[in-house]
């Protein structure tokens, strides 16, 4: 079946497991994050260190360790978070990236920019602290 909208299996453990992160009153681990996201481990532990890299949370160490949030909820964006896992989402007017439309218009009616832009707009105005 296709999608024409659809998140990236990291893009979703980034999200879903940052906002675990934020609701947990301690250290949240790999395994918990793993369980609750229903994703492998191993997945789940390159993804955080990538949002550990990006500064968003810390990494602890340790019988007690797993990962905190450094940032404060209400400053951190889905789209800072999407865009540190996917790259930074570039829209063009056209889906195929041509500078010339062999059909003079875009037969698409310009939908696929229209639906990056809302994609992002969406994702700007998110914040963790709507979903702590």
């Amino acid at each position: 079946m296709s999608k024409i909208v659809s998140l990236s299996e990291a893009s979703s453990i980034a999200l879903h497991g940052i906002i675990l992160i934020a609701r947990s009153d301690s250290n949240l681990n790999v395994i918990k994050i793993a369980e609750e996201t229903g994703n492998s481990k191993h997945h789940v532990a390159k993804v955080m260190q990538r949002l550990v890299k990006e500064g968003f949370i810390e990494s602890h160490r340790g019988p007690n360790g797993g990962f905190v949030l450094v940032k404060d909820p209400k400053e951190i964006t889905f789209l800072e978070i999407y865009e540190t896992i996917e790259g930074k989402i570039v829209v063009h007017e056209c889906p195929m990236n041509k500078q010339i439309c062999p059909f003079g218009k875009c037969i698409m009616k310009n939908l696929t920019n229209k639906l990056t832009l809302e994609f992002k707009e969406y994702l700007s105005k998110q914040t963790l602290d709507t979903y702590i």
